[in-house]
């Protein structure tokens, strides 16, 4: 089995900002687990502006901002399509990719897988299943990825900064939602979050609106609504998904944390930024550092 100083599993902004740093501490065996065919997490999804900041002094795109992270760690051994299956105690991480399953070892493992939005399912939503319903992250990966237009009228579920970011992506293809709810009295964004998306970009915000249903056959016709206890359907072809993130912990062992296993980023409570989770990264791979060297 081979074994290493350190293997880091996710390759987002906090994975790779740590396999850099570790590098730069004088760590060089270094090995990155990242899942999808291409490391940059979430970023790489993001085609509008708004990353790059605190780790560059630059205001890019999600995916310039991905390409500059991948950039300075082309020298890693950073392995893409390759899914964690199982991680014991003793620093044995099991993995699948193309070539079957395998087992690595390292002295100190880093677990940095992120976080994902809760999808429909988990919130009990009741109605059809049509075609045209999804999370954020797959309506980016639809349009910046592929070039597209799964809906042109959608209504957007919750108001958080990923809900707005949503907007954008929207915006992208020609896509106008029809409307943004929230069940809460206010939106989860701080303000003016509600005036810009409907003064800016025409997409009114309705809080204090619970979804109850989702009518359509094989695509979307509307949802059905519940406002100050009065039922009403939004007209619609779409259904955006968004927030209500929950940390990516099913690797996790039971019990305490061995000190070998280290969290950073967004598998930790609140949500943060990319260039948050490029800090943390960086903050994690000091501590893993001075306990190998």
């Amino acid at each position: 089995m081979p074994n290493h100083d350190v293997i880091i599993i996710g390759g987002g902004p906090t994975g790779l900002s740590a396999a850099r740093a570790l590098v730069d501490l004088g760590i060089s065996d270094v090995v990155v687990l990242e899942r999808e065919a291409e490391a940059g997490g979430i970023p790489r999804h993001c085609g509008h502006l708004g990353f790059g900041w605190q780790s560059h002094k630059r205001f890019w795109t999600g995916p310039r901002y991905a390409a500059e992270l991948r950039k300075s760690t082309r020298f890693l051994d950073i392995r893409t399509s390759a899914t964690v299956l199982e991680l014991g105690n003793d620093g044995t991480v099991r993995i699948q990719n193309n070539s079957g399953i395998s087992e690595l070892k390292a002295k100190q493992i880093l677990i940095a897988t992120g976080t994902r939005e809760t999808p429909r399912a988990a919130r009990l939503v009741s109605g059809t299943r049509p075609q045209g319903v999804m999370n954020t992250g797959a309506l980016q990966q639809h349009v910046y990825f592929h070039g597209n237009k799964p809906f042109s009228r959608p209504v957007i579920i919750g108001s958080e900064w990923v809900s707005f970011s949503a907007i954008l992506t929207c915006r992208h293809l020609g896509i106008r939602p029809a409307a943004m709810i929230e069940e809460n009295a206010t939106i989860s964004a701080p303000r003016p979050g509600d005036l810009v998306a409907r003064f800016v970009f025409g997409v009114p915000v309705r809080t204090s609106t619970k979804l109850l249903n989702i009518v359509g056959r094989s695509n979307v016709e509307a949802i059905e609504i519940e406002h100050q206890n009065k039922r009403e359907q939004i007209i619609c072809d779409g259904v955006i998904f968004t927030g209500l993130f929950k940390p990516e912990k099913a690797l996790l062992p039971m019990g305490e944390l061995p000190e070998s296993i280290t969290l950073a980023g967004n598998v930790l409570e609140p949500l943060k930024t990319s260039g948050e989770c490029w800090q943390q990264g960086r903050i994690a791979a000091e501590k893993i550092a001075a306990r190998l060297l």
